[in-house]
């Protein structure tokens, strides 16, 4: 119903530009997982320990400067919401999903567990993936498992796979189905 009152420049231009840009949030952050993995294969500082006396403000945690900054917030925040999304669209959960003025306390406490432990585990998420090295002053580094080089390497690698592999499957998909359609191939 959404789609169909939605105007025409949401249509044409909105709907578009949203899907160009998960697709270009999406691909960056593989790009940044991959370069990770090559960082990880050549150089043992790649791996995603605590920072040892970094003060704030004295050390930039990227090559890009402000830039790369700002780009490493975008990704952590679209990190953070697919993450939302995947966890409420898994068969599993989506029966914790809230209703509007009709959620018993269980489901309330449930949702604020879930919420809970997904935010906990972003700072950790996003270091073992190599998008920030910024660990929130948090010494999430103290890990014993982030100085294992075959998880950090076989979780980065698992990463970049399956985003790929669902990115290349979603796309595909819905360009065949796009070209099934103009050629009237459907009927």
């Amino acid at each position: 119903e959404l789609r169909h009152r939605a105007s025409p420049w949401q249509r044409n231009l909105g709907y578009p530009l949203a899907m160009l840009g998960l697709l270009a949030l999406t691909g960056i952050s593989v790009l940044i997982v991959c370069f990770h993995v090559l960082e990880l294969l050549l150089d043992d500082a790649a791996m995603p320990r605590g920072i040892q006396d970094a003060s704030l403000g004295q050390v930039s945690f990227s090559i890009f400067g402000s830039f790369g900054a700002a780009l490493q917030v975008v990704l952590i925040f679209y990190l953070m919401l697919s993450s939302v999304v995947g966890f409420y669209s898994s068969p599993l959960f989506t029966q914790l999903l809230p209703e509007r003025q009709d959620t018993p306390l269980t489901k309330i406490i449930g949702n604020c567990v879930s919420l809970l432990v997904l935010s906990s585990a972003l700072p950790v998420f996003s270091r073992t993936l190599g998008i920030t090295r910024f660990d929130l002053l948090g010494d999430f580094g103290r890990f014993n498992w982030l100085g294992n080089f075959y998880i950090v390497f076989l979780y980065n690698m698992g990463f970049a796979g399956l985003t790929t592999l669902c990115l290349v499957k979603r796309v595909s998909w819905a360009v065949q189905a796009e070209l099934i359609r103009a050629f009237g191939e459907d009927r």
